[in-house]
């Protein structure tokens, strides 16, 4: 008689699929099978070097601001293409805030005001289809290396062209473009600013005028912005990828920055800096880890080494005694809001002017929030604030040191709102950015570089 015997059940247990052993999934815990798909078709990187890589290339010929809608056509034709996008958390709320803005237009009372509403309204799509193709080539498990290198080396040419602010801070010449444009369209003082080459942003009416760097933006202000978005990614750079001349180069550029970040006296820049540190700070603390205070000593302490030679804080608080700066801020955000309670539902269309040095009274500037309730109504603003909080949210989940820097990312955002304005390609910064983070925590990444990084 033939033996048998009773072995027992074997119990199943949730793990990924075995090709995931292949892949280093940047936040570990994604049981769902549809995240582990892969598609045949990947989406090319070209794009983005094209975009942020060749960054100098566009300001040097003075249409860096002018090119970058049509870059977000691109992205939208590939993705298209391609088929089968994976929409990231916000993309629905993104669509219902450019549908608001683009009604808004109706409230403009030029017909020529036209052309920079349509830039700005360029500058909001371009950067809602970087966070969708980032997102999606994240997705795709294309290394994390090649990704992010574009907005590395964007980076790079921003703290070069800093320095150049530093050395040569009368740096100032026409560029390319716009010594072709029509005499008529150079009138108009934002046209003329987005096309001209200036190393710094200098005010001669100041009682203490100061050269601030701000190349490659036109006003130092969105210089401070674009240091708030990109040192966290930095940051989620050097934590996640461990070998590489890139790597090498970021560690070094990171103090370097220190200095032309420091001359700007963007105080807005240390406020939104400092709120993210904040948040990480909590966030670790409550979960009983404190992995993230050697980095953030690091930082804190390469700032005082440079405040030994740079008397920053007595700069910054000599321009807040001499100037009337905080408390002209203050008047015209007075006036911005009584002039949004005669249009609450849309706004005007766009700022009152451009020009905050010298005209009377540029409503719906000096800060995100007062431009969208200026330009565009409460409802927008509303709607852009959920899409910040639906962000912070869903990047919460992260738990990665580079998960963790990129989930500030956010909180910073809302934080300079009442300071400084990002509707131009600081808002694609941000996205670029906040794309690699949704994607990590939405499936597996590819975070091993398969070649030597650039």
């Amino acid at each position: 008689m033939a033996r048998t015997s009773v072995r027992p059940r074997r119990v199943a247990r949730a793990t990924a699929p075995a090709r995931a052993r292949a892949v280093a999934a940047v936040e570990p815990g994604v049981l769902d099978p549809r995240a582990w798909r892969v598609r045949t078709a990947k989406l090319p990187v070209w794009p983005l070097v094209v975009m942020f890589a060749l960054m100098p290339l566009w300001w040097g010929l003075g249409v860096w601001y002018f090119v970058w809608p049509f870059f977000g056509v691109v992205l939208l034709a590939l993705l298209t293409t391609r088929g089968d996008v994976r929409l990231p958390t916000g993309t629905w709320l993104w669509l219902i805030l450019l549908a608001i803005i683009a009604i808004s237009a109706t409230r403009l009372e030029r017909v020529t005001s036209l052309f920079v509403f349509g830039l700005r309204l360029g500058h909001l799509f371009t950067a809602l289809m970087v966070g969708i193709y980032v997102y999606n080539l994240a997705r795709d498990r294309v290394a994390w290396v090649r990704i992010a290198n574009p907005l590395a080396l964007f980076w790079l040419a921003m703290v070069v062209l800093g320095w150049l602010g530093v050395l040569a801070p009368k740096f100032s010449m026409a560029s390319p473009f716009q010594m072709v444009l029509p005499h008529s369209v150079q009138g108009e003082r934002f046209i003329t600013d987005i096309s001209r080459l200036d190393a710094t942003e200098f005010n001669p009416l100041s009682r203490n005028p100061i050269y601030r760097p701000a190349a490659p933006y036109p006003y130092t202000n969105n210089w401070g912005t674009a240091y708030c978005f990109l040192v966290p990614f930095v940051l989620a750079y050097l934590t996640s990828v461990r070998r590489g001349r890139m790597r090498v180069v970021l560690m070094v550029s990171l103090p370097l920055s220190i200095v032309p970040a420091f001359l700007t006296l963007n105080r807005g820049m240390f406020i939104g800096l400092g709120a993210g540190v904040l948040y990480l700070l909590g966030r670790e603390i409550a979960r009983g880890r404190v992995r993230l205070l050697l980095p953030i000593a690091g930082i804190l302490l390469a700032g005082w080494v440079v405040t030994l030679f740079i008397p920053v804080v007595d700069l910054i608080t000599n321009r807040t005694t001499t100037t009337d700066t905080t408390s002209d801020r203050f008047d015209l955000y007075v006036q911005t809001w009584a002039a949004v309670l005669r249009s609450p539902l849309l706004g005007f269309g766009q700022p009152n002017s451009v020009d905050t040095t010298h005209a009377a009274e540029p409503l719906g500037t000096q800060g995100m929030i007062w431009q969208l309730l200026y330009s565009h109504g409460i409802p927008a603003t509303i709607c852009f604030y959920v899409i910040l909080l639906v962000l912070t949210r869903r990047l919460a989940a992260a738990v990665t040191p580079s998960g963790l820097w990129l989930s500030c990312l956010p909180v910073i955002a809302a934080i300079v709102t009442p300071f400084y304005s990002y509707i131009d390609p600081n808002m694609s910064v941000l996205l670029f950015a906040v794309g690699l983070g949704l994607a990590a925590v939405d499936g597996p990444v590819n975070r091993e570089p398969k070649e030597s990084p650039a």
